[in-house]
This record gives C-alpha cells, structure tokens and sequence, in this order.
C-alpha cells in the first residue's frame, strides 16, 4: 500500500512538472530573433534557426515552426535574414577600471620602435619643470621593434634634467636623474632575500633596469587624476566599447577596494551593462593579522554572495613576474639576453611567494570560499602554484570543486597538465601575447622551449577547462589598447598561431578548431567564474547575453574571423549596443 501511495506521488509531481513546464513554454515571449543561424555552444554544439527570451532569459530555441507559437500580441520580432548569433563573449582577464582612465590626463600614442618611447619623452621633458617625473607604463618591450628596454643614455640624452621611469609589467628602466633623486648609485646594495634585483653591465655600473624594484623610486606623479565620479563614467564608456566587440561579462582579475567601489555604483545605478566577476586583490607577503582581516572583510561583503551582475568570488596574488619584461619565473635559466637586459646566466626570473607561505595561503583562500588564483607566467611559477593545490588536495581537502585557477600559465609543461586536469584546475590564457609577443619569445627561447608555449591544443584534449581573456589594462579601444581585448582577434589567434612578423606559426600543432575557440570565450569562460549553468552557451533557462554578427565565423574564410564585426548584443535580452547604420 506505501509503495502505490509512493508510485502515485511520484507520478502525480512528474505530471505537474510537465505541465508546468508546458505552461512555461506556451507564455509569450518578449523577444524572438528568428531566420538567423543560432550558433547555441551546448554540449552538441547545435545549430538552430530561432532563440525566444522572456524577461532576461531564454526560454526555447529551435526551429522557426515550434519557437514562433511563442509569439504574442506584444512580442518583439527581429528578423536576422541568415545573421549568425553566438553566446555573449566572456573576457576571462580585464583591469577596466584603470584602463578606463588611462588617458585621462594626456592621450599617450603607440609606441612600435624606440624613437617613438624616445620622442614621447622628449615631449614630456619640453611641457614639464626639471626634476618633475615622466612616467611611461606598459610599452612592452617585446613588441618595440628594437625588442629592447631604451638605454639609461638614450633617456639621459632626450630628458637630461627629469627623471624617467619606464615601467613595463613589474620591471622598470631609468635614467640617471630618476636613480639620483632616488639615492641610488653604483655603490647601492641590495640586501639578501630583497624581493627586487638591479641589473649591472659587465663593468657593475647600474643599467637602470630594476626588477620589481619600483618601491626603490622616490617617484611623484605630476598628472592630473580623475575624480570618482569621473571614473565611474569613464568606465561606461569602456564597458559600451567592450559591448561593442561583444562582451557581455568580464573577470576583474585584480580588483582593489577603488575598483569594488566603482562596479558597485554601476551596479547601484542599475548602469552595469557587463556582468563582473571580481578577483579581489590580495598581498600574500602581508601578516596573517591582515591577511584574514582583509578575507574576512570580504566575506562578509554582500556582493560576495552571487549576483548575475556583480560577484566577489576570487583571490589574486602575483607569483612571478612578467614574460614581457623579461622577469617570468621559469625552470630553466633564460639566458643571456640582450632583448631583456639579462647577464647572469643563471638567472631564472623573480618569484615573489616562498612555497610554504604559498601553500597556507592558497589553503586560506579556498576553505573561506573564495576561488584562488595567481599571477604564474613562467612554468616555474606554474609548478609551484600546481604543487600547493596538490598539497592541499593530498593532506586537507579535495580542491576540485573549489575550481582553483592559475593566471597566464604562458609556459607550461606535459605533467603540469596533466597534473591541472588531475586536480580539477582551470586556466586562464591571454591569446593576444602569442600573437603580439611570439616572435620575440621564439627568439629567446628557441623551438623546443616554446613547444608548450599557450598549449591550447594540449588543455583541450587533456581535459583542462581553458578561458580566453585578455588582460586589458590600457586605453579605450579593442585593437588600440596595448593588450587588445578583441575578441575574434583571439579567436582567430588560437586558430592559426602565427605571431605579428612571422610569416610561418609558432607550433601549429597546438592550434584549436573553430569551435574550440568559441567555446573558450563562451562556456569555458563561464566555467571559470561557476556560472556555465547560468550563461555561456544558448539554452533555455540562461541568461539571454546573444550576440549578432556581420558574418559566420564558423564557415568565413579563416584570415577574417579577426575582423568580424558585431550587429547587436543583447545582456539579458536588452540591447546594449547597436552597431550606427
């Protein structure tokens, strides 16, 4: 008798779901986009001709015949004529927020050779007093022609009486009035264990290229800042610029308090048209006093609990330095190297984190509920990220579910790998550096040392959940900001791996197909945050983020995917930008 009372319950709810969902499905939508080619990214990666939305979700998909009885007295119809939509694009590693602003106080050009560094500062020099700054961040070295820092005397001879402080990634290059009123000299010493290192030429002069060694400068901005409010609107002009390629989320992957601050009066302001996952900046080198009274401090946020708009999920500290600059903490020495400024031939870059402090901090981060990740360019620095997760998973907790992350893994390894998909570790890539930074990379690092430069072709077939961003942190503009945050340009990137230069691909063997490098902008980007449930591919209860195309990026010629334009984009079913007519 209880068992037939059970089998009737069961039947009865299994009956109600049905109509339930029935009932759902037969609600008019508000918005159908039909006679297109909707490019869904779901587990088969079906194709189909209609999407219906309802409020901000959607609500079917299929063809014309079944998702148009869904039409009502009020539904929006928007006839695609054969247009091709995907998911809202993902950006799996921006810094919007100073990014936005930065040329607030003068535009400051492209830079593609030394002359140009040289006559920028040159400018400045004529405009300010003697002994005032000029300041030049981000002209990455790798991608000047000359592929190197500018001397110490080449910045001594256009700016004799101001200092000069060209900062590239952590590293920095000087000219002898920035080291004077530094009180810095030859005779300078830096002290066992400092977490920054000078370089010297072969005589023990100083070159004027410190590594990490910023906090040595007595530097003082002389440029007007932005007020906060004056942020805040600089940030929505970016945000519609991002809209504009198509983004419809972003991963803030170093977000200070200021930058909390900004997305949270967008959000307030209900002005939030990109969906922000945020990774709260953290200092593993601080006291533990601080450490969990910063951690504390942000659990206990509100937006630390989930919001479709805006969530602070996860932790970045910085492990190593930079590939660009020459300071990426690798295995193997670098080598002697004119392009980077580097004579010690046993020097293997700049690790800022010792193991065990990156072990107890890592284990903090993730039992408060926090993805963590870091700043791991060299594969030095990923095996040490990779041996601390290991750790944690061995002696205290399973971390697979925590989704631990590792940030620019450009150099990677088969066991590392092979180590991440054991573990459940995701990646996040910048497909733009292979392109702008390749031939540069090949020249110092050889054939074989590249081999697993940006591996795509490895994670996937591995089993490794890989996101595409971009780490844009310069200027408004997707091909003019100095890390270019165009997406179909790092499409089209993962698809052919031929660096800026080259006439030939850097290791073609780890290219990905068409859909592979959809997908990594798409779900595999909504993997990252915890969110593929929610928005990355087009299917009935996600988010509506849909993009329209100009063309079909799974079938147009492969040279121009980079530059497809966006039609329209929609964030939860409202459009956020239309492309001018």
């Amino acid at each position: 008798m209880k068992s037939m009372i059970n089998i009737f319950v069961t039947t009865f709810i299994l009956a109600m779901s049905s109509q339930l969902e029935l009932v759902g499905e037969t609600q008019p939508a508000d918005l159908i986009l039909h006679s297109g080619k909707i490019v869904t990214v779901n587990k088969a990666f079906d194709i189909v001709e209609c999407v219906a939305v309802r409020g901000d979700r959607i609500v079917a998909t299929g063809p014309r015949s079944r998702v148009m009885k869904l039409r009502g007295e009020h539904t929006r119809l928007v006839d695609l004529q054969g247009k091709t939509v995907i998911p809202g694009l993902i950006d799996s590693h921006v810094h919007s927020s100073s990014a936005a602003v930065y040329e607030y106080d003068h535009v400051v050009p492209p830079m593609h050779e030394i002359a140009d560094v040289l006559s920028y500062i040159e400018e400045r020099a004529e405009l300010l007093e003697d002994d005032q700054w000029i300041s030049l961040s981000q002209v990455f070295i790798t991608r000047l022609k000359e592929q190197r820092f500018p001397t110490r005397e080449e910045m001594d001879r256009v700016a004799p009486n101001n200092p000069v402080m060209f900062q590239t990634g952590p590293d920095t290059a000087v000219n002898t009035r920035a080291l004077e009123l530094s009180g810095i000299d030859d005779e300078f010493e830096v002290p066992d264990g400092a977490p920054y290192k000078l370089e010297r030429d072969a005589n023990g002069k100083l070159t004027g290229v410190l590594r990490s060694g910023r906090s040595l400068l007595k530097y003082e901005s002389n440029t007007k800042s932005p007020s906060y409010d004056e942020r805040v609107e600089q940030l929505k002009k970016l945000i519609h610029d991002y809209n504009s390629v198509g983004i419809t989320s972003v991963s803030d992957r170093n977000a200070g308090d200021s930058a909390v601050a900004i997305w949270k009066s967008l959000r307030e302001a209900d002005a939030l048209n990109v969906r922000v996952f945020l990774y709260y900046s953290m200092n593993a080198g601080a006291d533990p006093e601080t450490i969990q009274k910063r951690i504390d401090a942000a659990a206990a946020d509100p937006i630390h609990q989930y919001n479709p708009y805006l969530w602070l999920r996860g932790v970045k500290v910085f492990l190593d330095g930079g590939m660009l600059t020459g300071s990426a903490y690798m295995r193997k020495p670098w080598g002697v190297s004119e392009i980077y400024s580097i004579n010690d031939p046993d020097y293997r870059g700049m690790r800022y984190i010792d193991q065990e402090r990156l072990y107890q901090f890592s284990k903090l981060m993730l039992e408060n509920g926090f993805q963590m990740t870091a700043h791991s360019v060299g594969d030095g620095a990923v095996h040490a990220l990779l041996d601390a997760y290991r750790i944690i998973d061995e002696e205290d907790f399973k971390v697979a579910s925590h989704r631990p992350c590792v940030t620019h893994c450009n150099f990677m390894s088969a066991e590392a790998i092979a180590l991440m998909k054991k573990l459940g570790v995701v990646a996040d890539l910048q497909p733009a550096w292979l392109y702008m930074d390749g031939k540069t990379l090949l020249k110092q690092f050889g054939t074989a040392r590249t081999e697993y430069f940006q591996p795509y072709r490895s994670l996937f077939d591995k089993g490794v959940v890989v996101g595409g961003g971009s780490d844009h942190m310069q200027r408004i503009g997707s091909l003019r900001s100095v890390n270019p945050y165009n997406p179909f340009l790092g499409m089209w990137i993962t698809l052919k791996r031929q660096p800026r230069y080259m006439t030939t691909p850097l290791h073609p063997e780890q290219s990905l197909t068409r859909q592979e490098a959809l997908r990594l902008y798409t779900i595999n980007n909504a993997y990252l945050t915890f969110e593929e449930q929610k928005k990355g591919s087009i299917e009935k209860g996600k988010l509506a983020d849909l993009v329209v195309l100009d063309q079909d990026i799974l079938s147009v010629q492969l040279d121009k995917i980079k530059d497809t334009k966006v039609e329209t984009t929609y964030l939860g079913g409202k459009v956020v930008y239309q492309r001018p007519r």
